[in-house]
């Protein structure tokens, strides 16, 4: 088994788990987030951006090769 964090994985792999943390994230804190970016006027889809790049370093990824 090979076991790899985020930085090293290619762009294209990236950008895919990205968009599937962002949907996780949004799905399980999304109207927390929505409420601290209006209370302290900060943009939404940054908060998730940054939100979902800190939930993709829990992650331990694993391959069998």
């Amino acid at each position: 088994m090979v076991y790899l964090n985020y930085n090293n994985l290619d762009n294209e792999t990236q950008l895919y788990l990205i968009s599937k943390s962002k949907k996780d994230v949004e799905k399980r804190f999304g109207e927390q987030l929505r409420n601290y970016a209006r209370e302290h006027n900060v943009n939404y889809d940054t908060l998730l951006e940054e939100e979902a790049i800190r939930n993709l370093y829990n992650y331990k990824y694993v391959f069998k090769i």
